[in-house]
């Protein structure tokens, strides 16, 4: 089991996504906790004000540290050793080896900035890992909170019904995933290949890897140089 300790202005986001699919069977069957902590509780002014214009002038508000630093201090932490992620595009990329390493983890706190981003005592004082699901700006963090939520939770055991499926996703080995089909064989003259239908799995696992080995030259290249190749991946390359 994991734990998810989320901090927000907006904690009514996230109703919709716990609330349906995957993370609702998960969190149903006790495999995930989501915890909302709604930062504006912890606005000590009779506004509950949780941002401020930044000192030196320049457009934009900044989130204040103290109500993330009383939220924060309010998370029940298992251990000592938990990772207290800020979501900002300043982060490290998030990739499946990250979400793996954090699934593996019995608690997952996460800061969700907003505006020009947070004071920068959060950053130094509050957190210690920053992360970014992509090279453009968000409205807030918790569009990218929902990303690693989901993209931790499902590598959790027991969340999704078949174990394989995390194992031969896209970025799992390095390569992007072969392609998938299912019935009916046939559709307006667009055929399923015949491998797939033959019954011999051997083959078919072949079939898969390379398609996979194509996949990953034709549209990230630049995976290639990391995912482990066999001299036969390499081969087969070569030709």
């Amino acid at each position: 089991m994991i734990r998810f300790d989320i901090l927000t202005i907006f904690p009514e986001m996230f109703e919709s996504p716990l609330g349906c699919s995957i993370l609702k069977k998960a969190i149903d069957r006790g495999i995930i906790e989501v915890h909302l902590h709604d930062i504006r509780e912890y606005a000590e002014d009779r506004h509950r004000m949780t941002d401020d214009a930044p000192y030196g002038g320049g457009g934009g508000m900044v989130m204040k540290v103290e109500p993330i630093d009383r939220a924060l201090s309010a998370v029940p932490f298992l251990d000592g050793d938990v990772p207290v992620v800020l979501l900002t595009p300043q982060g490290v990329p998030l990739c499946q080896k990250m979400a793996k390493e954090l699934a593996g983890q019995p608690q997952l706190v996460m800061i969700c900035g907003h505006y020009e981003g947070v004071d920068e005592r959060v950053r130094r004082h509050l957190v210690n890992r920053e992360i970014s699901i992509g090279d453009y700006v968000l409205t807030g963090g918790e569009l990218s909170a929902m990303v690693l939520l989901d993209a931790v939770s499902r590598l959790v055991p027991g969340v999704l019904g078949n174990s394989e499926s995390a194992v031969t996703d896209s970025f799992a080995e390095g390569l992007l995933e072969y392609p998938h089909y299912t019935r009916p064989p046939e559709y307006r003259g667009w055929e399923v290949p015949d491998v797939l239908l033959s019954g011999n799995h051997r083959e078919i696992e072949e079939w898969r890897r390379r398609q996979s080995l194509i996949r990953t030259r034709n549209k990230r290249p630049d995976l290639l140089g990391g995912a482990g190749l066999t001299d036969k991946d390499r081969m087969y390359l070569a030709e």
